[in-house]
């Protein structure tokens, strides 16, 4: 494939190795930021706070810390898929890949799927924020100029 910036070779197992690496670093992440959110507000950590839907809610303290956990989670992996994708275009692929593992995990976790609007309201905005957060920071280093000197001087 002549004349093309870039030349990609479809690797399956390249992008399995992306996506559990994304997804790992996803619930860590979340898990770090939900600790941190209950121990300042003095409630005690569970895997409820991430994989059931009812949890979330605006109506309670508990609730909006939960939130303000996702909203952070989202915003330090989009600087996940920078370093490990690298790619604008790849970056919605990776964001909704994550987000719908999280629905199935989510769905199975507690028997039954998600139905409450902050949750949906929530992920939503999880999703845009990561996508363009991380869209953004690999536009960036995609339009770094690209050094045309190959160390050859010549004598003007």
């Amino acid at each position: 494939m002549r004349g093309h910036f870039r030349y990609f070779v479809w690797d399956p197992f390249l992008l399995v190795s992306q996506i559990i690496t994304i997804q790992a670093i996803f619930y860590g992440l979340l898990g770090l930021w939900v600790f941190l959110t209950d121990t300042i507000s003095g409630y005690s950590p569970s895997l409820d706070q991430i994989f059931l839907f009812k949890v979330i809610s605006v109506k309670d303290l508990h609730g909006r810390c939960l939130a303000g956990s996702f909203l952070l989670n989202s915003l330090c992996c989009s600087s996940v898929l920078w370093y490990f994708v690298q790619r604008t275009k790849l970056c919605l692929d990776f964001t909704v890949t994550a987000h719908l593992i999280h629905l199935c995990l989510c769905w199975w976790y507690s028997s039954a799927f998600p139905s409450t609007f902050s949750w949906w309201l929530l992920n939503i905005i999880c999703v845009t924020v990561m996508c363009v957060c991380a869209e953004f920071l690999c536009m960036r280093t995609e339009m770094k100029a690209i050094p045309l000197s190959m160390g050859v001087k010549t004598d003007l």
